[in-house]
């Protein structure tokens, strides 16, 4: 398409309008304030997110170590478990070994308390606790009271009670009385240390006569 100048005259040219000075500060100074706000959230997200993978790593530490002393728990829960079985054991052990000293020292004392007595024997030993239920037969009542005699002289037994005595039939020829009593095992006292005996001092050996010298 061709257009025609019918004026004749030369058509103007459109003039530039010129920015003022204050809007171009303005934009600079708002892309510089965009630029420093976008570096200072990237030093802060940075720095967070290192913070962030240095509090993930000591959590997971923490987790490993308290796995680590969890096990070490059961170990020493395991070994706790072990050292109280054990030491149940040795408590029955020396509770076993005591009762049996102190049996075998009963039944001594009250051997020897018997044998002291005459027409007197005993049928039943029964130890119950720190009492002894006694039952035997005698050839008579005078017998069984020399018996409590014995018992309370040999200061291991205290607190007999008769509980009773009456004549039976055990032997048809003699006549005899069934009995029966109980003793409190009397506490014994500790044997105190024997003090060390002192070496007995050497005899002064007696003076020697002097040498008599030549006149």
């Amino acid at each position: 398409m061709i257009r025609i100048n019918l004026l004749g005259q030369a058509r103007p040219k459109a003039t530039k309008q010129a920015v003022p000075l204050e809007a171009t500060l303005q934009i600079l100074l708002g892309i510089a304030a965009l630029v420093i706000a976008v570096v200072v959230l990237w030093v802060t997200y940075a720095s967070q997110k290192r913070d962030l993978d240095t509090t993930n790593a000591r959590i997971a530490s923490l987790k490993a170590e308290k796995t680590s002393l969890q096990q070490v728990k059961q170990e020493v829960d395991q070994f706790e478990a072990q050292k109280k079985a054990l030491q149940t054991r040795i408590d029955v052990i020396e509770e076993l070994q005591k009762n049996r000293s102190g049996a075998q020292e009963l039944l001594q004392m009250v051997a020897n308390t018997v044998v002291r007595v005459d027409e007197l024997w005993l049928t039943s030993l029964d130890r119950k606790g720190n009492t002894l239920e006694i039952e035997g037969e005698a050839g008579s009542i005078n017998a069984v009271a020399n018996f409590i005699t014995q018992l309370k002289r040999s200061g291991y037994f205290d607190q007999i009670e008769i509980k009773e005595a009456k004549e039976d039939d055990v032997a048809k020829a003699v006549t005899t009385y069934g009995f029966t009593m109980s003793a409190a095992i009397a506490p014994q006292p500790s044997q105190p240390a024997q003090p060390q005996a002192k070496p007995a001092a050497s005899p002064a050996a007696p003076p020697q006569p002097a040498p008599k010298g030549r006149s």
